[in-house]
């Protein structure tokens, strides 16, 4: 299941609006064959394993992350596939919660007489898809936060200089994570101040999505994430398209999300639910404060990644979080499965925020 869980990280962020998983089958102790799935409408992992495997599948055992689907989609079922070539036993991880899946391939598995194990690595298979588990359950995406901070906090010295409090390494670490996420999102703010490409800077990377949440059209005509050359580019908004920046903007091939207004600025629940229907399960917030206050604040945030550099800007530095209004400690945001790990001679801080309508204890 170990080598399952790697062969499925091989697509992480590629595999959108479908879940990544990946399979290996094993014969007489020896993995014969190993598959995942590459991209949607592509063979699922099971059956790229299969196919390599050939005749040789016949008795043996398919370990898979995700439970088999037993649906007619863009491919055949697989828990047919598997049938059809006698596997004698599945063994997977994490059960997949959508309707027309959940418990239905294992159950047509047994029916067919074949041994079935389930929830075998289950934590490492879910952390590959908590973005297609949310999407498929609430209609919403999986909103990372992420932020490069000085020890005590600060995004930014008192005069807005922010390059750069983290060290190479960890952000090289962040081009990872853009490599791996459907969308990334910025406020106006962000744009107008450092001007950001928001690409994946990576040899045989690839380019999220970028969303630029900018309610009134202030962002420069002129910046660089708005050259659609280098990727997709959405901008968020409470101006009607017919607007002349908004105008000016479609032409550069730039899309215009006109959507409803939450205190004069783009209500977020409604952009995270129309990014869900495009497709794009997992979203990289990069900031800047206002906006990681927002989504905080709105109870609409799931993971944390802080990358801590040993800095002080002191009192004066702007902090990443923005204004939370919380006026005792008992009423401020409180994170679950914290971790700390060495990332240069920085530290990245990662947790998870409780789930809305549930705070942590």
């Amino acid at each position: 299941m170990k080598r399952a869980v790697a062969e499925a990280k091989k697509a992480l962020g590629r595999t959108h609006p479908n879940p990544a998983v990946g399979a290996v089958i094993v014969k007489d102790g020896r993995i014969i064959a190993t598959g995942y799935h590459a991209r949607a409408g592509t063979p699922h992992a099971e059956a790229v394993a299969l196919a390599k495997a050939g005749t040789r599948a016949t008795g043996a055992t398919l370990y898979s992350t995700l439970e088999p689907c037993n649906h007619q989609g863009r491919t055949g079922p697989c828990t047919e596939a598997i049938i059809a070539a006698k596997i004698a036993r599945v063994v997977y991880g994490s059960t997949d919660p959508n309707p027309i899946v959940n418990g239905k391939g294992h159950r047509r598995l047994v029916d067919a007489g074949v041994t079935v194990v389930s929830d075998v690595l289950r934590a490492e298979a879910d952390a590959l898809n908590l973005p297609f588990f949310k999407s498929v359950t609430t209609g919403l995406p999986w909103v990372t936060l992420k932020a490069g901070v000085t020890l005590d906090g600060k995004l930014a010295t008192e005069a807005g200089r922010s390059r750069w409090i983290t060290s190479e390494d960890s952000r090289a670490r962040a081009q990872t994570l853009r490599n791996q996420v459907d969308a990334i999102l910025v406020g106006a703010g962000t744009v107008s101040t450092d001007d950001p490409q928001l690409t994946t800077r990576l040899p045989e990377g690839r380019n999220p999505v970028r969303v630029v949440l900018d309610s009134h059209l202030r962002s420069p005509l002129g910046s660089r994430v708005f050259d659609v050359s280098h990727a997709r580019t959405i901008v968020a908004t409470v101006i009607s398209t017919k607007h002349t920046r908004a105008r000016a903007l479609g032409e550069k091939g730039v899309e215009l999300w006109t959507l409803p207004a939450r205190h004069g600025q783009v209500a977020l629940r409604p952009l995270l639910e129309k990014l869900v229907k495009a497709g794009l399960l997992h979203l990289l917030v990069e900031g800047g404060a206002e906006v990681h206050a927002a989504f905080i604040t709105q109870r609409l945030a799931d993971e944390l990644m802080l990358f801590v550099a040993p800095k002080l800007f002191g009192h004066s530095g702007l902090t990443w979080a923005g204004e939370l209004g919380r006026l005792t400690p008992a009423s401020a945001p409180q994170l679950t499965h914290l971790t700390a790990e060495p990332v240069g001679g920085d530290l990245l801080i990662r947790g998870y925020f409780p789930p809305r309508g549930r705070r942590a204890r």
